[in-house]
């Protein structure tokens, strides 16, 4: 049976400057931008090449206090790159991270990232990502 995860509900105070976050310095597309009547708006956006959606809104997320969602995470074939994209955007993203044994620590020229490269960033409200490089399944 497929279960196929399509809409996580990201919390925000501001959903314009949600809206440009995660549009315009990550680069998700926006799906759509909606206003259901009552003061309520619902903004879906989707990363590039994922079946996965966020949505952002007003009236949309009830007991959800904005930036109290950890742990979100994208995948991407390199996680180097997308660490450039990210800061070239202006999101303030961390370094390169390699995922071992002891830990997190600076990723090496020489690191085989595929499953242990990663790279965290958060919105402005302080929801926070991940980024992990997976070359293959």
């Amino acid at each position: 049976m497929y279960w196929g995860l399509e809409v996580v509900i990201v919390p925000v105070s501001d959903l314009d400057t949600a809206k440009a976050f995660y549009a315009d310095q990550v680069g998700f597309a926006v799906d759509h931008d909606t206003d259901v009547g009552g003061g309520n708006r619902i903004v879906q956006l989707t990363p590039p090449g994922s079946g996965c959606s966020i949505v952002i809104g007003r009236g949309v997320v009830p007991d959800m206090t904005p930036g109290s969602l950890k742990g979100l995470q994208l995948v991407v074939p390199d996680v180097r790159a997308a660490h450039d994209e990210l800061v070239s955007r202006g999101v303030e993203a961390s370094e390169v991270q390699f995922a071992g044994p002891e830990g997190f620590r600076p990723a090496r020229a020489d690191d085989d990232l595929h499953n242990t490269g990663f790279v965290f960033f958060a919105d402005p409200d302080g929801n926070s990502w991940a980024v992990q490089q997976i070359n293959g399944r």
